[in-house]
């Protein structure tokens, strides 16, 4: 991996977001984007301040829904990151992989609108296009000229996740010597929210926004939405070598499972976050002992975060005791698809700088979340291997395992 591009409630660019999460603040607020006045949950992690003018040109600013735009941003910040150049030579050997859960609702009920108040010619000719889920793939394949395997993934919460495995199993089979992977979301509308809300899953801590998300903690009530974007650059590594490229890690290993129990809730035995962590292991073909860190999916539901502690228990034995373990959603708010995506871009950059993230807002953690959450304040610690999870509606499990690259 030798790019990483991020976009999200902390901040717009990599550098930003690092600062931000290793400070241990919260990108949480109330909601800006429409009246949520008349919803149970009025907060979420908003972008603040995203111009889609300073990555894309006016013109093209219309055909594109925001979870495109911050799809092309942040795929610019990862490709300027890696210093990688797509020359006509290379252009067919660059591929693009990029997910998301729910795709461009922003514009769907925008166009909906228009359909109800001024008929069917009111409809945007753009609308199609600015809306599904693979045009954040072609747009990104468009901006660079990248002619390589061009795909996306729309897994629930797993989908980035899924997205930067998948990525890298077209590399490992020599269909592409790099890929831009990852994922982006933009769902903070009306229908996002009261659709999330409806369903009792979003947090109403309306009076504490930035006290809201709190994983592993006995007082949460909930996930609180985010929106963003997170996309990695991965090479193969002899082409990175010959490039003269800077490795932030190697991506060893990748999982996934299936729950096959409940389309949103996980198993009482943790049974599908067990086998995705351990099907990563396998494929690294490491022990359990020798992970050093994991950024949780943590999501600050009540099951998941129980559900997930078990499985680590599961999963790792007596060595989960002996983690670092956190979960960023505690500053980011949970980006749905684009989640696994961001947390791989944070895992890595854990892993090159050697410090975990805190788990923030952890004051009283749940008794049956006593694994090492890291909580409040971020550590300095030996990272070698360090994994990355992400759990979605339907059951559907990621997991990315990275190593810290040695020469």
């Amino acid at each position: 991996m030798t790019g990483v591009g991020l976009v999200s409630p902390l901040g717009i660019g990599t550098e930003a977001n690092w600062r931000a999460l290793v400070e241990g603040q919260s990108g949480i607020g109330p909601i800006t984007h429409f009246d949520a006045s008349q919803f149970s949950a009025q907060i979420a992690g908003e972008v603040d301040g995203f111009d889609p003018l300073q990555f894309i040109e006016k013109k093209d600013v219309k055909k594109m829904d925001v979870f495109i735009q911050f799809a092309i941003a942040a795929s610019q910040f990862a490709m300027d990151d890696a210093d990688l150049t797509v020359t006509p030579e290379l252009s067919a050997r660059v591929g693009v992989f990029i997910a998301s859960g729910i795709g461009g609702f922003t514009t769907i009920e925008r166009e909906h609108h228009a359909l109800i108040d001024g008929g069917p010619r009111r409809i945007s000719p753009f609308f199609i296009p600015a809306a599904i889920i693979n045009l954040a793939a072609g747009q990104v394949s468009i901006r660079f000229r990248a002619r390589g395997p061009n795909s996306a993934t729309c897994t629930a919460c797993s989908a980035s996740a899924h997205a930067i495995g998948d990525a890298c199993e077209i590399i490992r089979r020599g269909a592409a010597d790099v890929m831009i992977a990852g994922g982006s979301e933009a769902a903070i509308t009306p229908m996002g929210v009261g659709g999330f809300a409806a369903m009792r899953a979003l947090s109403t801590r309306n009076d504490a926004p930035q006290k809201a998300s709190r994983p592993f903690d006995r007082d949460r009530d909930g996930f609180v939405m985010g929106e963003g974007a997170g996309v990695v650059i991965l090479e193969e590594l002899e082409f990175a070598r010959r490039r003269g490229a800077s490795i932030y890690a190697e991506l060893v290993g990748y999982g996934m499972s299936a729950d096959a129990f409940h389309i949103t809730a996980p198993s009482e035995d943790g049974d599908g976050a067990v086998r995705v962590m351990q099907a990563a292991l396998a494929d690294a073909d490491i022990r359990p002992e020798q992970i050093d860190y994991i950024n949780a999916h943590g999501t600050s539901t009540p099951h998941n975060d129980r559900l997930e502690t078990l499985a680590l228990k599961r999963c790792f034995g007596e060595h989960a005791r002996k983690l670092a373990i956190s979960s960023t959603k505690s500053m980011t708010g949970h980006l749905l698809g684009a989640a696994g995506g961001l947390e791989a871009g944070i895992t890595v950059l854990a892993v090159r700088h050697q410090i975990v993230p805190p788990t923030i807002n952890l004051d009283h953690p749940d008794p049956e979340c006593d694994l090492d959450y890291v909580p409040h304040t971020r550590r300095e610690k030996s990272i070698t291997y360090a994994l990355s999870n992400s759990f979605g509606f339907g059951g559907t499990n990621g997991a990315l395992l990275f190593k810290r690259y040695e020469e």
